[in-house]
């Protein structure tokens, strides 16, 4: 085996030029140093530049913003455009962009709880998706929230009901995109003060014009306060019910002719509604669906006197069938892949400051790459048959990213030459 170097500044990641084109023709690049003003008034980088490079670590492979540093800072170099900046830029930029956080103790345990909100980062995250046209003003759309625990040894994180170190933010998602991110502390479960944090949620939505049409959460959202927020701000909601002695006794007298049979996925099960139903002591009716699957050990309920695990959903629907209510419920799951995607393609399990201000500045930050890059891959894919909209992004980074690459000059013209046989050339029609 003979070897020989060469001194050409070629790229193995030659792809990233076509993603920085479209970071600056989608109109993205403007939105954030419109939205987020001047961070510069002469010499330095814009908010954009950081940005942009925060961007990129992740879309050239890397997991944490030293990678600039160490990896990529001369590949960005040939990226013609680009302004580069160093890991310690970028981090100055993140916190620059904190909010300060709000300090509260639940009066009832006596318990210390650190939210930080940051409006203006979250604004740009739904700003975002509308300068791209993955939300638009007036349409109806499912919103879905949830409390994520992130394990983190940082300075100030707190001890979850894990057991364990960390934060629990609260996020908002449409379609599997961030639309809401609420930084909270370990100690502050799901449930508390989740009313004030899902009318910060709604009202957002609603100043950028986004309509929800449903609703969906788990039991932490099972509360009186919280499903009259979200019956006032969706057309329909549905979260999954607590079980408690008045749901358990209104089980027991259902009768067996009630119940139908319905198979979800491979899953057979099933279902049945108590319409009428009161929660929470009080006099206002819903509909709670009912759905029960066979217990594999054959232990029998207590109340059903039957070997069934049951699940309820509460719901102001009245007009959808049990097995559709159920199977859009279920198919919750899947947006639940959301914390999957940030943990491991967009940085959330390494999380980069000391504190949670900067923290949630940087989950927002990552939030905004994520949902570009799906706006990226939905784009590219429409044009590129070898480019599929579902990839993950390890994926598009192996299928597209990651082409040997250098610019030549002929003619005048600044040309980026691609060595590989793939056709990147619909991208610039």
């Amino acid at each position: 085996m003979k070897v020989t170097n060469s001194v050409e500044k070629i790229t193995p990641f030659g792809g990233f030029n076509f993603v920085f084109k479209s970071f600056k023709d989608s109109g993205l690049s403007d939105l954030i140093d419109k939205h987020l003003g001047l961070r510069v008034k002469t010499f330095g980088f814009s908010y954009s530049d950081i940005f942009a490079n925060h961007l990129a670590v992740y879309l050239n492979g890397g997991d944490c913003t030293e990678d600039i540093n160490d990896h990529l800072r001369e590949h960005l170099q040939n990226v013609r455009g680009m302004h580069v900046c160093s890991a310690d830029t970028v981090l100055r930029g993140v916190k620059e962009l904190a909010a300060d956080t709000l300090y509260m103790e639940n009066p009832d345990t006596g318990v210390k709880h650190e939210f930080n909100l940051n409006p203006r980062l979250n604004d740009l995250l739904i700003k975002g998706l509308k300068q791209t046209g993955q939300l638009k003003a007036n349409k109806w759309y499912d919103l879905d929230y949830d409390n994520q625990v992130q394990p983190t040894e940082k300075h100030d994180a707190a001890k979850t009901y894990k057991k364990n170190n960390g934060y629990q933010p609260g996020i908002a998602s449409i379609d599997n995109m961030p639309v809401y991110i609420e930084g909270r502390n370990g100690n502050s479960q799901a449930k508390y003060l989740q009313e004030e944090t899902l009318e910060r949620a709604f009202s957002n939505l609603e100043d950028n014009g986004v309509k929800v049409g449903r609703f969906r959460a788990d039991s932490a959202s099972y509360q009186k306060k919280v499903v009259g927020l979200v019956e006032r701000h969706s057309r329909s909601f549905y979260i999954r019910a607590k079980r408690c002695a008045k749901m358990d006794e209104r089980i027991g007298s259902i009768a067996k002719a009630s119940w139908n049979k319905i198979r979800l996925d491979t899953q057979e099960m099933e279902v049945t509604d108590i319409p009428g139903y009161c929660p929470f002591g009080g006099d206002k009716p819903y509909r709670l669906v009912i759905s029960r699957i066979k217990r594999k050990d054959s232990q029998t309920d207590i109340f059903s006197g039957e070997a069934y695990t049951y699940r309820g959903i509460l719901t102001n629907d009245t007009e959808s069938t049990n097995s559709e209510i159920v199977a859009f419920y279920n198919a919750r799951g899947e947006s639940e892949r959301l914390f999957d995607v940030m943990n491991n393609d967009f940085g959330w399990a390494k999380m980069p400051c000391s504190f949670l201000a900067e923290n949630t500045a940087f989950m927002i930050m990552t939030a905004i790459y994520a949902n570009f890059y799906s706006y990226l891959i939905g784009e590219y894919s429409k044009k590129l048959s070898w480019l599929k909209p579902n990839f993950r992004l390890k994926k598009f980074i192996f299928r597209f990213i990651t082409v040997s690459a250098k610019w030549i000059r002929s003619g005048r013209n600044h040309i980026l030459k691609l060595y590989t046989g793939k056709d990147y050339s619909p991208l610039l029609t």
